[in-house]
């Protein structure tokens, strides 16, 4: 699986990238079919010190792409919201594909 990161008006971090990579990697190995991912990288003035940090992760499958995004205080919360949504709806995918 590819994985390319993207950073808007965020300074690029290392550490976020294995952070991000690692949590990709353990869905690459559940879910096979996973062929790219992308990941986004956002900051936004916010008045809320609890969003702002945002997180797009976009994965590339057989069907439609799957897309999460969320806003944290920070990346780290961010990563794993999105990750833990993109895991629910690849659940959905590979139960609708053992279904046909």
């Amino acid at each position: 699986m590819d994985i390319n990161f993207e950073y808007n008006q965020v300074k690029a971090s290392a550490r976020l990238e294995i952070m991000a990579g690692q949590r990709l990697e353990k869905l690459a190995q559940k879910y096979d079919f996973i062929v790219r991912a992308d990941v986004f990288f956002k900051k936004e003035n916010t008045s809320d010190p609890d969003t702002g940090m945002i997180c797009n992760i976009r994965l590339s499958l057989p069907g439609p792409r799957l897309f999460a995004e969320a806003s944290n205080g920070n990346f780290e919360a961010s990563i794993a919201e999105a990750s833990d949504d993109l895991e629910r709806q690849l659940r959905k995918r590979k139960e609708r594909l053992k279904s046909h």
